[in-house]
């Protein structure tokens, strides 16, 4: 995370302001709004350093900050809806942490919930991954490479880790998964489409082992 003063543009403070409102008005009477605005700046600070484009980090910072509050609601059992969630976990979040959860999301509906992290995330998701996503279906053009955090491992029925190796994080209680899959990172779309089928036939079989029909 990067630890220089943070240096808003105005339209930058705009933008985060109508962020915090629209978080505010989802989390009402969940979190306050210092805890909402503590968290959007945090999840502002974490693609500061790596954002290609300058006038996105306020959306990037919203949606990252949206996932963790929602995250944190069911670490503290502030919510309680009894759904299933699944943290799915690769070095970068790019490529095969990227097409699980879509497939998981598409596959799911509302019926549980999908999360996925990286222990170093690029800077796009590869964009093999969302050619070869898009040819069974299934969009993930607008999601983004992003770091795994505490509240959502803790918030995660089932870790699904795909390469990440040691620096996955470990907590007790949890029910982790390792699936051996070839890194799309540098493939052509025939080898990615490859992959892109076994993360499907994966997914498949956790989704059963979760009692959840397809």
């Amino acid at each position: 995370m990067s630890t220089r003063p943070r240096q808003f543009t105005v339209d930058q403070q705009y933008a985060l302001k109508v962020a915090s409102s629209r978080l505010a008005e989802e989390f009402a009477g969940v979190f306050n709004t210092e805890t909402i605005e503590r968290f959007l700046h945090s999840s502002h600070d974490q693609f500061a350093d790596r954002a290609t484009i300058a006038q996105f980090l306020p959306l990037l910072a919203e949606r990252f900050a949206r996932q963790r509050l929602g995250a944190l609601a069911r670490v503290e059992n502030r919510v309680e809806d009894g759904r299933p969630g699944v943290l799915f976990l690769c070095t970068h979040n790019a490529g095969r942490s990227q097409m699980a959860m879509g497939f998981f999301r598409h596959l799911a509906g509302d019926r549980a919930i999908a999360w996925s992290g990286g222990s170093e995330p690029g800077r796009e998701v590869n964009p093999s991954a969302v050619e070869a996503m898009k040819e069974v279906g299934i969009d993930i053009a607008t999601e983004f490479p992003k770091p795994w955090t505490d509240e959502v491992v803790r918030a995660a029925d089932v870790v699904v880790s795909m390469g990440c190796g040691d620096a996955c994080p470990i907590f007790p209680g949890k029910r982790y998964e390792e699936w051996t899959l070839d890194d799309p990172d540098g493939q052509d779309l025939t080898a990615v489409r490859s992959i892109r089928d076994e993360v499907e036939a994966r997914v498949r079989a956790l989704l059963a082992e979760l009692e959840i029909t397809v």
